[in-house]
């Protein structure tokens, strides 16, 4: 048996939602929260030596949530300084929580946007799945 490529896939899904298709769209039923994507940034102004010296403690800081299984995948964003973490976290509010908590968060010095993931809901619809179905 021949495997599914997973572009083919997501190209076949998005042409089959992609709007103005005609037809009328019902929502999608909702996904639950599994992760969440936290891209933290320094905020605008900030000195960047302020940044440098309270880095090393930052670091440890983020090791120890890593380390707890809050943080399940760290990156560094390219092109611009910042960090994007996916979080073992399920609650917006108890991510922004944690983040504001590390001491670059203490320090008003960098700031989070936080975005919720869950599973890709449109492969539902390659075997007619619903919401709960095993």
């Amino acid at each position: 048996m021949k495997a599914f490529n997973p572009f083919a896939i997501a190209a076949l899904i998005a042409c089959l939602i992609a709007p103005g298709s005609g037809r009328a769209q019902s929502a999608p039923p909702p996904v639950p929260t599994t992760r969440i994507l936290a891209i933290g940034t320094v905020n605008p102004g900030v000195d960047p030596a302020a940044v440098r010296a309270i880095l090393p403690t930052e670091v440890r800081e983020t090791v120890k949530l890593y380390l707890d299984g809050k943080i399940d995948q760290w990156f560094s964003l390219q092109g611009r300084s910042g960090v994007a973490f996916i979080l073992n976290v399920t609650d917006t509010a108890a991510a922004r929580d944690m983040l504001e908590k590390l001491p670059l968060g203490q320090a008003h010095l960098m700031s989070f946007e936080l975005i919720p993931l869950g599973p890709l809901n449109p492969l539902r619809l390659l075997q007619g799945m619903t919401t709960g179905s095993p």
